[in-house]
């Protein structure tokens, strides 16, 4: 999934020298845009491998794929050149980089001067996807599976295991270097050039650091994913992550007077009673989106706005009473439309599929014979919960081997700054810590921990002005600073 002064470039000038450009890179030209998601940018891409050898050369005769760009011209006087590049990463697995076009303002006030390269990995957006006809821009559903294209897709996916298995991590990663070496290559030397991610697409970046240095000055890592291999953090945990957090929300209701008081009661206490009030009335539960409440309240955790009326809509619901429901409900909404709707926003399911059970989710090895009536159980004592666990269960789409890169980090890191909110129900605060040290005891080099009080998943959309602050000190050459939503 995933809401100050201008400083000096003069600190990103002295930085370190960024690696040297592949011999082999492929330079992009970018001409005119044929829609108008972003008007006046430009567009362009890239034939990459379908897969690659360990030296990043194509296998065998696997068909080319095709990695789209959309490049935003910096917001600068004409005439004048842009004062640094910064490349866009999105998150998923399965999101194109159509979810930055919305955020445009707060980028360019985080990095003021700067063109912004926003690629779609492949399997996503524009770039080669894994079911052609169905999720192509003139079908039915449009690059959404729609009606009977979610069945032909999967089966055309099962019937080509091999194919599926050019869209891994690994290969997206190294599509992802070549567009690097590949803009270094068509400009020569260049302004500073940075690359921002965020959830998922800041493992998609650890893995291309793995695969050898990257002509960057610097790499900013939002919402940062936790170690690959522990078990606490893995997807098929994603429930007990959102409780924990929901748990948080709960007790800070609690130590605040005027919420307490607004209650009269421990928040738990009225969030059990309505709970026990759900399960004996389906019309309580029928108001409530999904009819899940513990997923419901769960979703809401990613918006502090709606977070923030948690307790009330409890004791709403316990009163019988649906105002508060109905105006998160339109919170809620509000929210998903503010990162805006284009032809390459829906998200690539089978993507998400192939590489969650592929790489994130241990439950298969851990937990061969987990069941949907495990996760029910696991559920019972939990308050908050994802569907995520469930839909992952299912599976139903070939996986790919772990390469030597699964659970591995980088040997050598960019300076790096990490930003990750301490009510992060996604991708958790601890697990970023964590990744974080593993980062520091390994001497890769220099990573800087900023972390955002009270602020959830993606901190440039969640908490844009602690974005702007953090972005701005990185790109000046100053220290990293915490921030609070």
């Amino acid at each position: 999934m995933t809401f100050l002064p201008r400083l000096t470039l003069l600190a990103a000038a002295l930085a370190p020298l960024v690696a040297s450009t592949s011999l082999h890179a492929e330079p992009l030209f970018f001409t005119p845009c044929s829609d108008t998601a972003v008007p006046g940018s430009l567009c362009s891409g890239l034939n990459v491998p379908g897969s690659y050898d360990e030296q990043g050369r194509a296998v065998g005769d696997n068909d080319a794929m095709h990695v789209f760009v959309r490049k935003i011209a910096a917001d600068v006087p004409a005439g004048q050149a842009a004062r640094g590049t910064l490349w866009l990463v999105a998150g998923g697995p399965g999101e194109s980089g159509a979810s930055f076009y919305n955020l445009l303002p707060t980028l360019r006030r985080g990095f003021p001067g700067f063109e912004f390269l926003i690629p779609d990995h492949r399997g996503t957006g524009h770039s080669s996807r894994l079911c052609k006809v169905e999720e192509s821009e003139r079908s039915p559903g449009g690059r959404a599976l729609a009606g009977a294209e979610w069945a032909s897709c999967f089966a055309g996916i099962k019937l080509m295991p091999e194919y599926a298995h050019q869209f891994s991590i690994t290969t997206a990663a190294r599509d992802l270097k070549a567009l690097l070496e590949g803009q270094r290559a068509a400009k020569g030397r260049q302004p500073p050039v940075y690359v921002y991610s965020v959830s998922y697409g800041t493992q998609l970046v650890l893995r291309a650091l793995q695969l050898g240095p990257l002509p960057v000055n610097g790499v900013i890592l939002d919402s940062l994913v936790p170690p690959q291999t522990d078990a606490r953090w893995d997807l098929s945990q994603r429930s007990q992550v959102v409780d924990a957090v929901g748990r948080q929300v709960l007790a800070r209701c609690d130590a605040d007077p005027a919420c307490h008081a607004a209650l009269g009661e421990p928040a738990e206490t009225l969030y059990r009673r309505v709970l026990d009030k759900a399960q004996a009335d389906s019309a309580v539960l029928a108001q409530i989106p999904g009819k899940n409440l513990k997923n419901f309240l769960g979703g809401m955790l990613d918006v502090p706005a709606a977070r923030a009326r948690i307790p009330y809509v409890l004791r709403d619901l316990d009163q019988g009473g649906d105002a508060e429901l109905a105006a998160v409900r339109a919170t809620l909404n509000e929210a998903a439309a503010s990162l805006g709707s284009y032809p390459q926003s829906p998200l690539s399911i089978p993507l998400v599929s192939i590489i969650s059970n592929s790489e994130n989710n241990l439950q298969p090895s851990l937990r061969p014979t987990l069941a949907a009536v495990d996760i029910d159980r696991e559920d019972a004592d939990l308050l908050f919960t994802s569907p995520l666990p469930r839909i992952l269960l299912a599976g139903g789409l070939p996986t790919y081997p772990r390469d030597r890169y699964f659970g591995a980090l980088p040997e050598n890191m960019p300076p790096t700054l990490v930003l990750h909110g301490t009510l992060d129900p996604k991708t958790p605060y601890a697990g970023a810590q964590a990744q974080v040290s593993a980062l520091t005891q390994r001497k890769a080099g220099k990573v800087a921990l900023s972390s955002i009080r009270n602020a959830p998943h993606f901190i440039l959309w969640t908490a844009p002005a602690c974005f702007e602050q953090a972005s701005q000190r990185f790109i000046a050459g100053k220290p990293a600073h915490d921030c609070t939503l």
